[in-house]
Parts: structure tokens; C-alpha cells; sequence
């Protein structure tokens, strides 16, 4: 080979460089290392997580350890008004109570006006206001209390630091629980917690052990710390809010640790790390493959479902495209209206289901929705459709628009329900209740002949009285009858004959529950005017009737008759007591005074009328069916008048109530408004003790 040859050859090709090579392994290096460096971070933090995650959830429960702690105290102040509760034992409960609860510093009873009726101060410390009185915080209790009051339920006011006789001072908060009797405000319980007795107490130990707790306002100023000291080089801090009706404070916890121990956590994830790469690289062929079966099977048993879910629906459903056409129907829909989805499916308007004569108007409110002009109600339109025998029928349609998964709008989706037997079953309805309606009425005529009955017995007894004298009068033998007799006692039967036709009126108003005509009524005018009645029935029994009015006594507002009625049903039944009792020396004492409360102050607004009666007394199983309509304990009652009684009182807003009289008998007692009273529907439950 020459020389030329030589230098016009290509030299052959050496051993490729392993730089390339080099270059993979930098980087497998450099990947693992990075691998190694995000696992150690990755398990720093993860366990930083988990402590602050601890953290969290301790300050959540003890968020909860305080709420129901809270919520406890409310129901056990809420017991300490239970019943009517005197001033003495309401210290005693309310004592024991701070002896119980440390978080309570105070606990005061208030009245309606926010004045103090009783007041105790926790035995663990000092009187909290003694330094700088109670009515320094007397603001922070009304707007407690306005705020208990506009909710029904306990308020909270914002927490105040209180100084103390020893230099330091304590940051107290007030709770207002307003007290409901017969549906009226009756007075406050405030109670004044302690936030840092709070945290002392309404925590469990073991929390406080690891943790500083402290209340904070939402700028981070600290109102009460409790705790564990600072140990550790890391904080770890979490705050929740706790949220009071008028009130909001903010528990801080806060934890000191050292720095998280990495090694163990690096190993572990180390190991699991080599694990998943070796074992990745096998299965992921075989995973991708499973992946792809398991999401057809899906979409197999998807659809399959649908279909079922579909077929067993009884609402029918219509899909249509955005021209009209109709592109799906469920067995449901071809059910109702007769038609095959073969004979449904790409049909357009008019569609076959419409009445022909309805179609114009119908074609008219799909051109509208079609448009996208108006949306459909959401609570669905009414229409009629036609079976394809040529029946019709009504139904409720329901539409929304289809959106595809892109969030196009590719058309409507119907939903149709048959309301045939719902409008059958509605007029069925209406029958009914017109055939209750009737009912009612004949059960009101009912009533009122009955309470006619009852009320009449009275005046028409008294006409035949009288009439029975008059005739005797007449038929003496003793010459001609005196005129001042004879005119008394036809005076007092046209009376009682004007009275049975007020009788009448007043039932037959009581019965419709129309608005009784009230009028301002003396008193004494009301007993005088029953009286002749009482002294008839009082000789004819040999009972003695003694009377007591009050001096100086307003005007009552009153539907008269009605009140005449209740007194003497209530002296009635005192004498027929005392009658079948067989008393021998009966007396009855009909009494009328202003109404005096509990407390002893007198209300001016109503007056208290009272009958007592030395019978036998009302024995224990009678009591609670006392007032009871139709119940009576006398072979010839009827069991209205006590029932009458009482609804007649309440109707005046007053109260009916009965006592044991002392040595023997029974007192009935009920409350009527004066003229000058605040309000004619004011309970007056208040001025009566119960029964």
C-alpha cells in the first residue's frame, strides 16, 4: 500500500470515551443524594407536624372541655331559680355551688331592673369587688344581660381586669342567664367567672403539665396565663377561638420541645424508600395493566348500573338537544304517556304526547326555553300531556340544563311526574275537610246548649224562687199582701229574667271566642250583684255569708256577666261542699282586696277576689282533674262550672288557683286587671300562691 493510499483511508475507530457514562452515574449520584437530603427534611418536618398537629388537637379538646364546662354551669345556675325559690335557700344552693365550681367568683340574682335581690362571693379568696365596688362593672352586666335577653339564652360580656386588696388583680368576665316565668322575663342570674380559675379548673392537669395556656384578645394581649414553664429550645404555638354569645377570647397554647430526632425516621424512610424503587420497577407494568381492567370493569358495572337505576325510576326523563330534538327517554317517561322510545327518540316539536290543543302554546314556551331567555323554576311548572289513547293527564315538569364535561350546555334534561292521584287524593282532602268543618260547627252548637244549660240553672232557679214567694204572698190568709213585698219581689224576677238573657249572650260570645265588650265595673257592684243569688241559696242551706271589701278599691275591667257567673259558681260550690259535708255551723267568707305577691308588695294593677269555705276539702286525686271540662264529683253535675271559671279568668288575663283553708276547707282565689293596669293580658300568676 502506497504512501497516498495511506492518508486517503479513514484511521479505524478507537474506544469511545466514558465521558456519557461518567455523566449517568454523576447523575444517579447526584438524584440519590438529593433523594437522601428531601428524606431528611421530609422528616423534620413530618414530626414537626405531628407535634404541632398535637398541639392543635389539645387545644381543640380543651376548647370542648370548656364549652361543656360552661354549658354545665348554665344548667346549674339555671336550677338554682327551679320552682320559687326563697332568698335564704337560693344562698344555700347558690353557696354550695361556688364550693363546687372555682371558676365562679360570684353569683347575684337580679330582678327585671338589674337591682340586686341576693348576692354570695366564692370561700376560696377575697370578695373580688371589694376594693373598687360592684358598680364598676355594673356596664358590663347590662350589656350581658341585653344581650341574654334580645337571645333567649346566656350572654357573655367582654372580660375587665378587677385590682384586689393584696397589690395584684384578676381578669373577670360577666355571664348574664335571663329567668322566664309563665312566658314573662322574671329577673337575671349573673355569675362572674375568673379566666384564670378558668383555665386552672375547666382543664384537665395532665394538659396543663406540657403546656402554658393562656386567654388572649385577638391583638395578642394576654388576659389569664396557666401552665407549665418554658423548657425546651423550639416554641410550638396554637390559638382557637372561643367563641361566647356577646364575647370572643382566644386560647393560646403554646409547648416548648427540642429539636425533632431525625435519625430513627431517616432509616426508616430510608429502608422503605430502596424498598418502593426495587419493587416499583417490577409492578408497574403489571399496575398499569390492572389499572387499565379495573377501569373498564368500572365502566362496565357504571353503566350497568345507571341502566338499572334508570329502568326502576318511576319519574320519567327526557333529555333534549339544543334544537328541540329529543335524544334519551327512560321506560318511566314511555310508560306515561303510551309512546315507544323508538317512536320518541329524534322527534322534535310538535311532539306526539302534546294535546292538539295546546300545541301553539306549548311550541311557544319551548321556543323560549330553547332561547335561553328565561331559566326554569326551580320548584317546576305545571302542564298537561296526552297519551297516545288520547287521554289526559297532569303533570309536574321539572327541567335543568345538560352541561357535558367540558361545562358546555349541550341541552335539557326533564324530569315528569304523574300528579293524577295527588289531585285526587287533594280533593278528597277538600271534602274532608269540609265535612270537619261541619262537624265543628255542630260540635260548637253542642257546646253552647251545654254551657247554656248549665248557666241558666241559676237565674231560672231564682225567677221560681221568687215567683213561688210571690204566689205565697197572694194566697195568705192574712188579708191583702203588702205592695212593698209584692214589687220586691217582681223587681228581683224581671232582674233575674234580664240577667238569664245576659246569661244567654255572654255563652253564646264564649262559645264563638268573639272579643268580649269590657267595661270598667266597681267592685263592690260586682258582689252586690250576686249576692240576692248567694243569700238565697245561703238561707235555704243554713249557711252564714260573711263579705270583707277592701276600702279605697279601683275599678275593675271586666265582661261583668261573665265575672257575676264565677262568683257565684264558686260560692255555689262552697255551700253545696259544705251542704253534703253535713258542717254544723257552715259559713262562707267572700273576700275582695288588692292582689298581694309572694314578697308582700301590693300590685296596683289588680284585685283579688277570694272565696273560702270551711267544707271538707278537695281530696288529692280530685286536684288534678279539678278543672278538667266534664269532670264532676256530683251525682247531678255536669263538670262545666269550674272549667267556665277558669277560662273566663284567664280570658281576663288573671289567674284561678285553690288552697287548703286553715283549720278546715278550701279558698279559691283569681285575679282581675284594674282600669289603671298596664296591660289587660298581664299574668297574674305572680299575686296567687299555686295550688
Amino acid at each position: 500500500m502506497t504512501e497516498a493510499q495511506e492518508e486517503r483511508e479513514p484511521a479505524p475507530p478507537g474506544p469511545r470515551p466514558p465521558l456519557s457514562r461518567r455523566g449517568l452515574w454523576m447523575l444517579l449520584i447526584a438524584l440519590v443524594a438529593a433523594l437522601l437530603l428531601t428524606l431528611v427534611w421530609l422528616a423534620g418536618r413530618y414530626e414537626v407536624s405531628q407535634v404541632q398537629s398535637r398541639l392543635e388537637r389539645d387545644n381543640a379538646e380543651a376548647i370542648g372541655d370548656i364549652r361543656a364546662a360552661l354549658t354545665r354551669n348554665v344548667q346549674s345556675l339555671q336550677a338554682l331559680q327551679a320552682g320559687t325559690p326563697s332568698r335564704d335557700s337560693w344562698t344555700q344552693d347558690a353557696q354550695k355551688l361556688l364550693h363546687e365550681r372555682r371558676e365562679l367568683v360570684r353569683i347575684e340574682w337580679r330582678d327585671n331592673q338589674l337591682g340586686v335581690i341576693a348576692a354570695v362571693d366564692t370561700p376560696y379568696r377575697a370578695p373580688a369587688f371589694a376594693r373598687l365596688g360592684r358598680q364598676n362593672a355594673h356596664a358590663d352586666v347590662v350589656l350581658a344581660c341585653t344581650n341574654a335577653r334580645r337571645s333567649s339564652g346566656p350572654g357573655y360580656s367582654v372580660s375587665a381586669f378587677v385590682p384586689q386588696p393584696d397589690g395584684l388583680g384578676i381578669e373577670v368576665m360577666e355571664m348574664c342567664l335571663p329567668q322566664v316565668s309563665g312566658g314573662h322575663p322574671a329577673g337575671f342570674v349573673v355569675a362572674t367567672y375568673s379566666l384564670g380559675e378558668m383555665l386552672a379548673s375547666l382543664l384537665g392537669p395532665q394538659l396543663v403539665r406540657s403546656h402554658e395556656v393562656s386567654f388572649t384578645e385577638a391583638d395578642g394581649t394576654r388576659l389569664a396565663v396557666h401552665g407549665a414553664v418554658r423548657r425546651g429550645s423550639r416554641v410550638f404555638s396554637s390559638q382557637q377561638l372561643l367563641d361566647l354569645p356577646g364575647n370572643t377570647l382566644v386560647l393560646r397554647m403554646d409547648s416548648w420541645r427540642a429539636a425533632p430526632d431525625l435519625f430513627p425516621n431517616v432509616l426508616t424512610a430510608l429502608v422503605t424508600a430502596m424498598s418502593i424503587a426495587l419493587l416499583s420497577v417490577l409492578l408497574l407494568l403489571a399496575k398499569d395493566m390492572r389499572r387499565r381492567l379495573q377501569v373498564e370493569r368500572d365502566l362496565a358495572d357504571a353503566l350497568a348500573f345507571r341502566k338499572a337505576m334508570e329502568d326502576s325510576l318511576v319519574t320519567g326523563l327526557r333529555a333534549r338537544d339544543l334544537s328541540g330534538r329529543i335524544t334519551y327517554v327512560n321506560p318511566a317517561f314511555c310508560a306515561m304517556v303510551g309512546f315507544s322510545p323508538d317512536e320518541l327518540l329524534g322527534h322534535s316539536a310538535p311532539a306526539p304526547y302534546w294535546p292538539p290543543e295546546l300545541v301553539g302554546e306549548y311550541q311557544k314556551r319551548q321556543e323560549v326555553r330553547l332561547a335561553g331567555r328565561h331559566a326554569p323554576p326551580r320548584e317546576g311548572f305545571e302542564s298537561v300531556f296526552m297519551r297516545k289513547d288520547g287521554s289526559r293527564f297532569p303533570v309536574l315538569i321539572i327541567e335543568a340544563p345538560l352541561i357535558n364535561a367540558q361545562g358546555l350546555q349541550t341541552g335539557w334534561m326533564s324530569a315528569f311526574l304523574d300528579i293524577s292521584e295527588q289531585r285526587r287524593v287533594e280533593e278528597l282532602s277538600r271534602a274532608s275537610q269540609e265535612r270537619l268543618q261541619a262537624t265543628a260547627r255542630l260540635a260548637t252548637v253542642g257546646e253552647m246548649a251545654s254551657l247554656l244549660s248549665h248557666e241558666l240553672n241559676q237565674p231560672l232557679a231564682a225567677i221560681a224562687s221568687y215567683a213561688t214567694g210571690s204566689m205565697n204572698l197572694l194566697g195568705a190568709d192574712r188579708g191583702a199582701p203588702a205592695a212593698g213585698d209584692l214589687h220586691l219581689a217582681l223587681r228581683r224576677i224581671a232582674e233575674q229574667a234580664e240577667r238569664a238573657g245576659k246569661v244567654i249572650k255572654s255563652v253564646h260570645d264564649f262559645v264563638r271566642r268573639r272579643d268580649k265588650a269590657r267595661e270598667l265595673v266597681a267592685p263592690r257592684d260586682l258582689m252586690d250583684a250576686v249576692m240576692p243569688l248567694v243569700t238565697l241559696q245561703a238561707r235555704k242551706l243554713r249557711v252564714q255569708v260573711e263579705t270583707r271589701i277592701a276600702p279605697d278599691l279601683p275599678p275593675v275591667l271586666c265582661d261583668r256577666t261573665m265575672v257575676e257567673q264565677v262568683l257565684l259558681n264558686l260560692a255555689r260550690n262552697a255551700m253545696q261542699a259544705m251542704d253534703e259535708a253535713r258542717i254544723a255551723q257552715p259559713s262562707l267568707l267572700l273576700q275582695l282586696r288588692r292582689a298581694v305577691p309572694d314578697d308582700g308588695s301590693a300590685r296596683t294593677g289588680w284585685l283579688e277576689f277570694s272565696v273560702a269555705d270551711q267544707g271538707p276539702g278537695i281530696p288529692e286525686e280530685v286536684r288534678e282533674q279539678l278543672f278538667t271540662p266534664f269532670f264532676t264529683t256530683k251525682a247531678e253535675g255536669m263538670g262545666l262550672g269550674l272549667s267556665l271559671c277558669r277560662t273566663v279568668v284567664e280570658q281576663h288575663g288573671g289567674f284561678l288557683a285553690f288552697e287548703p283553708n286553715r283549720p278546715r276547707g278550701t279558698i279559691f282565689r283569681f285575679t282581675l286587671p284594674t282600669g289603671n293596669a298596664a296591660s289587660v293580658a298581664a299574668p297574674a300568676a305572680a299575686a296567687l300562691p299555686t295550688a
